[in-house]
């Protein structure tokens, strides 16, 4: 019980930290950018991507990567257009209405935040290397996910920033209820 509540806590932190990073802060926004002509885009989403899903552009399917002149021809036209990755999705219902939304990010945060406090009531550290130990699996999560994106699909230096920013100071943030709630006799 002492684990779950000392998650349940940090995960209320980090659910907090996130909003503010996001809606009050621009850490959530580095990287992203307004189109020129976003109606122009969002005419050629809608026309050239017919389902939801992840799109890379230039495109070339892996199954026929191993062909020479296929694979000659992506690369042609890799160096010669700007890469896009692009998320496309169905319209939501409300557009307005985040609560679905925060509902699973609290739950995600809350299984993170179990998994944390689940291997740190495990070692002897005090409470400063628990929230140090905390802000390493939040760096840890960076690394892992963030940085990848930024290698493989060329995200934006700034928008790696951003996720370490959030990702850093959420858990070091979340770290310190949790490390103080087990350090509790």
């Amino acid at each position: 019980m002492r684990t779950f509540i000392a998650a349940l806590l940090g995960a209320i932190v980090l659910f907090f930290w996130q909003a503010a990073s996001h809606m009050a802060l621009p850490i959530g926004e580095m990287g992203f950018r307004a189109p020129q002509n976003e109606d122009a885009v969002i005419q050629a989403v809608a026309s050239g991507t017919p389902q939801s899903g992840i799109y890379a552009l230039p495109y070339i399917d892996m199954e026929r990567y191993e062909d020479e002149a296929a694979q000659k021809a992506w690369a042609e036209k890799a160096r010669a257009n700007r890469f896009s990755f692009v998320v496309v999705a169905d319209p939501p219902a409300d557009p307005a209405s985040m609560g679905p939304q925060l509902g699973k990010q609290f739950v995600s945060n809350f299984l993170g935040a179990l998994i944390v406090a689940f291997l740190l009531v495990a070692t002897a550290w005090g409470f400063g290397a628990r929230v140090l130990g905390s802000l390493g699996f939040g760096i840890f999560g960076w690394l892992l996910n963030i940085v990848p994106q930024w290698n493989w699909y060329r995200f934006p230096a700034d928008f790696m920033l951003g996720g370490l920013l959030d990702q850093g100071i959420g858990w070091l943030l979340a770290g310190i209820p949790i490390a103080w709630w087990l350090g509790r006799r």
